[in-house]
């Protein structure tokens, strides 16, 4: 039974940095692709940024060099920094694992994914 578990989210101000970790059991991260997304109030749940099993990160282009996502296989965390955040970055992150592996579609969204953790609040002011 996998289980995604995501920590370090809460309130910074604009122009902050957070670092998001998501624990992961049940299964190995590096077996598959994983990515960090987030909903906003009232909008669609969007992509932050992915990285295939074989290590190949993407990132959404909001995202302008501002964050990094990373993977400690041994620890099985995938962690997400965000660096230089600003307002509209205010959003639940989400930790999510996909169906593929190193398919180009691990970069393609959120229905690629099949398992989620339960999201971390997000808020820049």
């Amino acid at each position: 039974h996998v289980q995604l578990v995501e920590s370090g989210g809460g309130s910074v101000q604009v122009g902050g940095s957070l670092r998001l970790s998501c624990v992961v059991s049940g299964d190995t991260i590096g077996r598959y692709c994983m990515g960090w997304f987030r909903q906003g109030p009232g909008q669609e749940r969007e992509r932050v940024a992915t990285v295939k099993s074989d290590g190949e990160t993407n990132y959404a282009e909001f995202v302008a060099g501002r964050f990094t996502i990373s993977r400690d296989i041994a620890k099985n965390t995938l962690d997400l920094q965000m660096n230089n955040l600003r307002s509209d970055d205010t959003a639940v992150y989400y930790c999510a694992r996909s169906i593929y592996a190193n398919s180009p579609k691990c970069h393609s969204g959120a229905r690629a994914m099949n398992f989620w953790g339960q999201g971390t609040q997000v808020t820049v002011s």
